[in-house]
């Protein structure tokens, strides 16, 4: 059984950090692209940045120049850093492992964990 494991969220005031991190020790890790979403009330997922397999990375608008993606294959583990965070970056955040070697993806989900920014 594969597992993403997701830490880091929390409450912090607008303008501040955060790191999350996404372990995911059963993964052929280095196969995988690497996702973070997140999904605020009422509000459709978004997917917010992306790592490929090759270190390839991609933003939503809405972080670029805020948030950073990286990778450390050899320890299984992606992570999102988020500075300047605003208000509305308030969500669940979710890690997703992406392989699409042929024609049945392999796609994982973590449980999510929750960033709130608040004054």
């Amino acid at each position: 059984q594969v597992r993403l494991l997701e830490s880091g969220g929390g409450l912090v005031q607008p303008g501040g950090s955060l790191r999350l991190s996404c372990a995911a020790p059963e993964l052929r890790f280095s196969l995988f692209d690497m996702n973070w979403y997140r999904q605020a009330p009422g509000k459709q997922r978004e997917l917010v940045a992306t790592i490929t397999s090759t270190g390839t990375t991609i933003y939503a608008d809405s972080v670029k120049g805020r948030f950073t993606i990286s990778r450390v294959n050899n320890k299984n583990t992606a992570y999102l850093q988020m500075d300047t965070l605003k208000l509305e970056d308030t969500a669940v955040y979710l890690c997703n492992a992406n392989w699409e070697p042929g024609i049945s993806p392999y796609n994982y989900w973590g449980q999510g964990t929750q960033v709130t920014v608040s004054s």
